[in-house]
Parts: structure tokens; C-alpha cells; sequence
């Protein structure tokens, strides 16, 4: 036996005749806050200070880096031998 119920409501509707309570309130205020936070945040999304906070050392340390690619591969291309 197959029984099969379709109610047409709406979410209000449903919600309160099961009881459920209604979030909606809280839901407004935690979304205003999140978007106060975002907006007064928006400075630190310029590349610039991106590049600031992601890399301290900034250019100094990729120059370094470099420079220690370049030295292995120097050393390979002697066959491994330094001088």
C-alpha cells in the first residue's frame, strides 16, 4: 500500500504548524554584520597590501630563492663539480 500526501504551503506556513521558531531576525542582524565587517575590511583586499601580508620579506626573499635555483642549476650544468 502506497499512501501519498501533497501539501501546498507556504515556508511560513509550515514552519509554524510544526512549531519551529522563526530565525528569520537573527539572521538580518548576523547578515548586517557580516557585511559591516566586509566593507570596513575592503582596504586589506588592495594587491598591494595583499602581497604585504602574504609576503613579508617581499622581494628579498624571491630574489634569494632565485638565486639559489640559479646556483643548483650552475652546479649541475658542471656536472656537479664546484670550483
Amino acid at each position: 500500500m502506497k499512501i501519498t500526501v501533497d501539501i501546498d504551503c507556504t515556508p511560513e506556513e509550515a514552519r509554524t504548524f510544526l512549531g519551529l521558531p522563526d530565525v528569520r531576525p537573527m539572521q538580518d542582524a548576523l547578515m548586517a554584520q557580516i557585511q559591516e565587517r566586509m566593507t570596513s575590511s575592503l582596504h586589506a583586499m588592495e594587491p598591494e597590501v595583499m602581497l604585504k601580508t602574504w609576503l613579508p620579506a617581499g622581494v628579498q626573499g624571491m630574489e634569494q630563492l632565485q638565486k639559489m635555483f640559479w646556483a643548483q642549476f650552475a652546479n649541475a650544468g658542471r656536472g656537479g663539480k664546484k670550483e
